[in-house]
């Protein structure tokens, strides 16, 4: 078992764009999901919340997700996002990187995802509803954006004490 460090807001490295990973890297793709998967375990046993979780959170600079829920796991290697409309919606976004702090956004309704599984073979996915917001908000990290930069407007923060652990 791995449980990584998860990077706080304000670490520069959430900042930073992340890099493609390589068939060649596929073994390096494989130990980060299992790190992922292990942290994000961690986290929700400790939390009692996290469905997906990006791989700059644990200070792997790739373009690897792992979403687990529902008892369904997902690797997306190298994901890419399309959305069919400009439909969106407004909801409060939290994150494993700023536990108990939420962000009101905008996200769109629905998105296809376009990635390598761990087995290098090409997939699509399409989301809807949360499952849209959630693969859009570990995109994000992959790109090095973080929720609190989206928010939509000046009042878009709160502290969530339920979520937060130190309240």
């Amino acid at each position: 078992m791995a449980v990584r460090e998860i990077l706080l807001l304000g670490n520069e490295n959430l900042y930073k764009p992340c890099q493609e990973i390589s068939e060649k890297n596929i073994m390096k793709a494989e130990q980060i999901v299992t790190d992922l998967h292990d942290t994000m375990m961690h986290f929700r046993k400790k939390y009692g919340y996290g469905r997906a979780i990006a791989a700059p959170q644990v200070n792997e600079l790739y373009r690897v997700i792992y979403m687990n829920f529902d008892n369904n796991s997902i690797a997306f290697i190298n994901p890419e996002l399309e959305f069919p409309n400009n439909d969106t919606f407004e909801m409060w976004d939290d994150c494993m990187s700023f536990p108990g702090l939420e962000v009101k956004l905008a996200r769109h309704r629905m998105c296809r995802v376009n990635y390598k599984d761990l087995d290098w073979k090409d997939c699509v996915l399409d989301f809807s509803g949360d499952l849209s917001e959630l693969i859009q908000h570990e995109y994000d990290h992959l790109e090095g954006i973080l929720a609190v930069q989206k928010g939509v407007d000046d009042k878009s923060l709160r502290i969530n004490k339920e979520k937060s652990g130190c309240f």
